[in-house]
C-alpha cells in the first residue's frame, strides 16, 4: 500500500544508519575527500550498471528504482523511441554554441542538474560534490530540500548558480525560514515541487529495509533533529505559490511536476516565472504518462510564455534535441548525474555532463541544426510520420 505521511518522514529522517560495514553519507563539516577516476564508458546508459557495482543496494535500489511497477518509469525511456527527428542535409550549417540563458543564470548548454535527494548515498562529498562538478562544467544546480547537505553548505561549495527546490512540509514556520535562508545564502530562484504531497508506493525500499539519515536542512546547528514537522504538506493548492513567493523576496518562482494543460494554465494565472516538467523520474505516481509525452501539451498551452524547464528519463543527448524539439527551454538531468558522482566524485559530474553535450553536438550537425533555435523549428515525427510539434511555439 502507498507510504503516509509518518512513512514518508521515517524514510526522510530515520537516523539509523544505511550499511554498517560501509558509511556513505558525507560529513558535514567537510567536503574535502580523495577522488577516483571515472571508469571508461561509452554513453550514459552504462554508468548505471557501473554505479551499481559500488553504491551498495539499499542506496542504489533508492536512487534508481521507481514507484509501483515501474510503468511510468519504463515509459521515461520508451518515450523517446516513438518520436523520430525530421532530418535536414544540405543546410550548409555547422553547430554553433549551445550557451543560453533562464531567469538570469547564464549555462554553458540547455542542461542543469536537478535538485535530487541524499547525494551522500552516492559519494562521501555529497551535494557539495555534484555542485562543484555542475559549475566546472557550466551550468547551475539545483539543491534538494532533502540534501545531506544543509542549503548553506551546498551554497558555498562551487560559484555557480543554484536553484532551491522546495517541498512544503506542515510546518508553516519551517517552510517560511528555509525560504528566507535560501535568499540569503544567494540562491537564484524557488523550485515548488508540486507532485509530491505524500511519499510514492517505494516498494523495493521498504524490502531494502532503507532507513535515510536526517536530511542537513532539518538539523541544527550542533547536528541534531530539529523538533519540527517535516511532513509534506498534503494540502498544496494555488496559494502555496503565493505562500512561496511572498516568503523568499521575490526569488523567481518555477512550479515543478508539471504535466497538463490544466495545472500549466493554474501556474500561469498565478504569475509562475517557469514551469518543470516531470513526472518524478516515476518515482511518485506510477501509471502516469511519461513526462516526454506530457511536454508538447504543456508547451502548446504555454506558448512561450515563460521558459520549460524538461525532466525524467534524460539519457543521450538525442533526448536532450527531442525534448527541445518538443518545446523545452532547458533539459534537468538527474540519476546519471548521481552515477558520475559515485564513480568519480565532482569530476564523475562534469563528464556526465560533457558526454551528453558532446552527443548533443552530434545529433544537431547530424539533423542540420546549427543553433537551439534550429532545434526549436525541427519536427519531430511519430510512426506516421505526423509532426507532433506543429503550433507548440508561436
Amino acid at each position: 500500500m502507498p507510504l503516509n505521511r509518518r512513512e514518508t518522514l521515517g524514510l526522510l529522517a530515520s537516523g539509523a544508519a544505511l550499511l554498517a560495514t560501509r558509511p556513505l553519507l558525507a560529513a558535514r563539516e567537510s567536503t574535502t575527500v580523495n577522488e577516483t577516476p571515472l571508469p571508461p564508458f561509452a554513453n550514459l546508459l552504462e554508468l548505471e550498471t557501473l554505479a551499481a557495482q559500488v553504491i551498495p543496494k539499499p542506496a542504489f535500489d533508492y536512487i534508481a528504482r521507481g514507484a509501483g511497477d515501474e510503468q511510468t518509469l519504463r515509459e521515461n525511456r520508451s518515450a523517446f523511441s516513438r518520436v523520430f527527428i525530421d532530418q535536414r542535409v544540405l543546410t550548409g550549417k555547422t553547430v554553433q554554441g549551445l550557451d543560453t540563458s533562464i531567469l538570469g543564470s547564464r549555462l554553458k548548454s540547455p542542461l542543469v542538474v536537478a535538485a535530487m535527494a541524499a547525494h551522500g548515498l552516492a559519494h562521501a562529498s555529497a551535494e557539495s560534490g555534484t555542485a562543484r562538478g555542475a559549475a566546472a562544467y557550466g551550468t547551475l544546480f539545483g539543491t534538494s530540500t532533502v540534501s545531506t547537505q544543509n542549503l548553506e553548505q551546498v551554497a558555498t561549495a562551487s560559484n555557480g548558480d543554484k536553484w532551491f527546490q522546495c517541498y512544503l512540509t506542515r510546518d508553516a514556520g519551517f517552510n517560511r525560514e528555509l525560504l528566507q535562508r535560501a535568499r540569503a545564502a544567494g540562491y537564484k530562484a524557488i523550485v515548488l515541487t508540486a507532485d509530491v504531497t505524500v511519499g510514492g508506493n517505494r516498494e523495493q525500499d521498504r524490502r531494502n529495509g532503507l532507513s535515510l539519515p536526517t536530511p542537513g536542512n532539518f538539523l541544527d546547528r550542533e547536528g541534531h533533529p530539529r523538533a519540527i514537522e517535516r511532513a509534506f504538506d498534503s494540502r498544496l493548492g494555488p496559494d502555496s505559490l503565493d505562500f512561496v513567493r511572498q516568503h523568499s523576496g521575490g526569488l523567481p518562482l518555477i512550479l515543478k511536476g508539471v504535466t497538463t494543460a490544466a495545472d500549466a494554465r493554474v501556474a500561469l494565472h498565478h504569475g509562475v516565472d517557469a514551469i518543470q516538467v516531470s513526472n518524478h523520474g516515476g518515482r511518485q505516481l506510477d501509471g502516469s504518462p511519461a513526462a516526454f509525452d506530457s511536454l508538447p501539451r504543456v508547451a502548446a498551452e504555454v506558448r512561450g510564455q515563460v521558459p520549460i524547464i524538461f525532466d525524467s528519463g534524460i539519457r543521450r543527448g538525442l533526448d536532450v534535441f527531442k525534448a527541445i524539439a518538443a518545446g523545452a527551454d532547458v533539459v534537468a538531468v538527474g540519476r546519471p548525474v548521481l552515477y558520475g558522482l559515485s564513480l568519480g566524485g565532482w569530476q564523475g559530474v562534469q563528464a556526465v555532463l560533457e558526454r551528453l553535450d558532446n552527443e548533443l553536438r552530434t545529433v544537431m550537425q547530424l539533423a542540420g541544426a546549427a543553433t537551439l533555435a534550429d532545434i526549436r523549428a525541427t519536427p519531430l515525427l511519430n510512426v506516421n510520420a505526423s509532426p507532433l510539434q506543429q503550433g507548440i511555439r508561436s
